[in-house]
C-alpha cells in the first residue's frame, strides 16, 4: 500500500472516531435523559375485586396479579386475574409480632415476601412462598425492617425503610452486603428484570421515580419521572412491576386501580 493511500485511510478514520465520539456520548446521554409517565402509552386500567387493604408490592406472572398488603394487624398476600381484576384468593401472612409484608419479588415458582414488625428499625423474617400451594419454602431472619425485595440470580437484594440502605443475602439468609441507597429516593418496591434492578419510589409529597439501577454499583441507567393518579395518590406510592414490555402500578388502597403502561 502506498504511504499517500495509507495516510487517506488513517485521515477518514480519524474523523469516524471524532464523529463517534460525540454520537456515543448523545446516545448515552439519551438513555439517561428522565422520562415522564405522561409520555408513555397507557393500556387502560383494571380495578381489583375484593379488598386489598393497605397495598405493599405486587407480582405479574402468567396472566396473574400477586398482591401483598397490610390490614388491620394482619398481612396478606393477594392473587388476582391479571386481566380482569377478579380475586382469586387471598393468603394471611404473620410471624408473630411481625405482619407488616413489603414488595415482593418472584423467584421461579416462589415469592419472596418479608414480613416485618411495623416500625422502622425492628426485625424481619424473609419467607419464601410457593406459588402453587401457597406453602412456606424457605425463611430467614434480618435484624431491619425489610420493605422490599428483588430476586437476582444469585441472591437477594432488599431496602429497609424508604430503602435508605440495601442489603444483599444470598437464599439461606446469609449477608453479603448492606450498603447505603445514594438517591433521593424512597423506594417502596424493587424488580430484577433483564439484568437491571428496578426500584420505584417517592421523590417528594406530589413526586416520585422509577429508577433502573446497575445492581453492581446501584448507578442510575434510567429514570421515569411520576406524578399523582386522579384520585391525588402518587403513582409510585407502592407496587410496581415490569413484564413484557409493559409497566404495572398498583398504588392506591382498596379500592385498587392497577395502571398499565407500554415502555
Amino acid at each position: 500500500m502506498s504511504q499517500t493511500i495509507l495516510i487517506s485511510l488513517q485521515s477518514k478514520l480519524t474523523r469516524r472516531a471524532l464523529l463517534g465520539a460525540p454520537l456515543l456520548a448523545i446516545t448515552r446521554a439519551m438513555a439517561q435523559t428522565p422520562r415522564a409517565l405522561s409520555s408513555l402509552r397507557r393500556f387502560g386500567i383494571t380495578e381489583l375485586e375484593n379488598r386489598t387493604h393497605h397495598v405493599q408490592g405486587i407480582v405479574v406472572h402468567r396472566g396473574m396479579l400477586w398482591v401483598s398488603s397490610v390490614g388491620d394487624g394482619e398481612g396478606f398476600l393477594h392473587k388476582f386475574e391479571l386481566a380482569t381484576g377478579k380475586h382469586l384468593t387471598t393468603m394471611p401472612v404473620h410471624d408473630g409480632k411481625r405482619f407488616h409484608v413489603g414488595g415482593i419479588d418472584r423467584d421461579g415458582d416462589s415469592l419472596w415476601v418479608p414480613v416485618a414488625e411495623y416500625r422502622k428499625n425492628s426485625a424481619s423474617t424473609m419467607l419464601q412462598v410457593d406459588m402453587r400451594t401457597l406453602a412456606i419454602r424457605g425463611r430467614f431472619e434480618v435484624d431491619d425492617h425489610i420493605g422490599c425485595v428483588a430476586v437476582l440470580e444469585d441472591r437477594l437484594i432488599g431496602g429497609n425503610w424508604d430503602s435508605r440502605q440495601f442489603f444483599s443475602w444470598d437464599r439461606a439468609g446469609k449477608l453479603i452486603e448492606k450498603r447505603e441507597n445514594p438517591h433521593a429516593v424512597a423506594y417502596q418496591d424493587l424488580k430484577f428484570r433483564d439484568g437491571q434492578l428496578i426500584a420505584s419510589g417517592n421523590v417528594s409529597r406530589d413526586e416520585g421515580a422509577i429508577d433502573w439501577l446497575d445492581p453492581a454499583t446501584l448507578a442510575l441507567r434510567r429514570r421515569i419521572h411520576c406524578g399523582k393518579t386522579d384520585r391525588g395518590v402518587r403513582y409510585t406510592n407502592e407496587g410496581m412491576d415490569v413484564a413484557d414490555r409493559k409497566l404495572y402500578l398498583l398504588p392506591e388502597d382498596g379500592p385498587s386501580r392497577l395502571f398499565v403502561f407500554q415502555l
